[in-house]
C-alpha cells in the first residue's frame, strides 16, 4: 500500500479540483493515505498573485476533512488525511518562505524549483537566445543556489522538472549529460538531511520516466540518500496516483527498500510493497 503525498486542490491556482474528489479518487485506488500539498510561490512574476495560497481557508478546509478521515470511526478506517505545502523556491524570497513555514504546522514542505530568477521554467521564454542544454544547466545550478539560502524544506520536489517543458523535452536529456551538477544536488541534499520525490507526473507528461529519472534516483540511493517520498503531483482526481504500480519496482531497483511519509514535519518510513 502506498501513499501519494504530492497533490493539489483548488487552493492552487493551477487546479480547481474539490479536495474531497481528490481523497475518494486515492480511496478508489486503494491508498493508505495522501497529502495535500498546494502551491505557494512568492514573487511569481508571469501572473502576479496566481500562485499566493490562501493558508488560512486552505487549513481550515482539510481539517474539517481529516476529522471525518482520520479516526478509527471513519468510514475508511486507516486512511490518513495530511497537509502540506508546495513552496517555489528562489533565493530572494527565502525570508517569506520561512515566515510561512514557522507560522503554520504544516505536515510536509516541499521546495520546488519552477521559478529560475522570476522566469518560470514553464514558459518558451526561459529557453528563448540559448541552447536547451544550457538552460537544463542553469535550472540545476538554480537548484544549488537554492540549497545553500536558508529555505526550509523536508524534500526537494521533481528535481528534473525543466524536462517537461524543454524544447525537446527529454529526447536528448540524461544524468550522465548533467551528472556533475545532479550529483552535487544529491549531495548537498544528503548532507543537510534532506529527501527527494519520485513524483509520477513525468509518466503523465508522456516522458516515459518519473521526475526525476531512475538514474538520478539511482544515484541519490548509492551517494548514502534514504529519504524518498512518492507523489502524483496530482491537480485532477484521475490524475491521484497516476500510474502507482510502476513505483514499487522502480524504487527497489534504485535500491531502496522503504519510502517515506512526513508527519509534522517528521519522516515516517514505511516498507515498499
Amino acid at each position: 500500500m502506498l501513499w501519494d503525498t504530492h497533490m493539489h486542490c483548488h487552493f492552487s491556482g493551477d487546479s480547481d479540483a474539490d479536495p474531497k474528489d481528490m481523497i475518494s479518487a486515492a480511496i478508489q485506488k486503494g491508498l493508505d493515505g495522501i497529502c495535500f500539498t498546494d502551491h505557494q510561490d512568492f514573487d511569481y512574476k508571469e501572473t502576479p498573485g496566481l500562485f499566493d495560497l490562501n493558508v488560512d481557508a486552505y487549513r481550515a478546509e482539510i481539517s474539517e476533512l481529516q476529522k471525518k478521515y482520520n479516526s478509527a470511526a471513519s468510514e475508511q478506517p486507516g486512511f490518513e488525511v495530511l497537509w502540506g505545502i508546495e513552496l517555489g523556491l528562489q533565493p530572494h524570497v527565502v525570508k517569506q518562505n520561512l515566515a510561512l513555514t514557522r507560522k503554520y504546522p504544516f505536515d510536509v514542505v516541499i521546495g520546488s524549483s519552477h521559478c529560475v530568477r522570476c522566469i518560470d521554467v514553464y514558459y518558451p521564454a526561459f529557453f528563448e537566445g540559448r541552447s536547451e542544454e544550457e538552460a537544463y544547466r542553469d535550472y540545476f545550478e538554480s537548484i544549488i543556489e537554492n540549497i545553500h539560502s536558508e529555505a526550509d524544506y523536508d524534500v526537494y520536489g521533481h528535481i528534473d522538472y525543466i524536462v517537461r517543458y524543454g524544447p525537446n523535452r527529454n529526447q536528448f536529456y540524461s544524468y550522465e549529460r548533467y551528472k556533475d551538477v545532479i550529483d552535487e544536488i544529491l549531495r548537498l541534499l544528503i548532507q543537510k538531511g534532506k529527501g527527494i520525490e519520485i513524483n509520477s507526473a513525468g509518466f503523465k507528461y508522456g516522458l516515459g520516466h518519473p521526475n526525476p529519472t531512475e538514474a538520478i534516483l539511482k544515484r541519490y540511493r548509492k551517494l548514502g540518500g534514504e529519504i524518498i517520498t512518492i507523489g502524483s503531483d496530482a491537480h485532477k482526481p484521475e490524475h491521484v496516483a497516476y500510474d502507482f504500480p510502476k513505483i514499487p519496482s522502480i524504487l527497489k531497483e534504485a535500491g531502496f527498500e522503504y519510502f517515506t511519509v512526513f508527519k509534522q514535519r517528521k519522516p515516517v518510513f514505511y516498507q515498499i510493497p
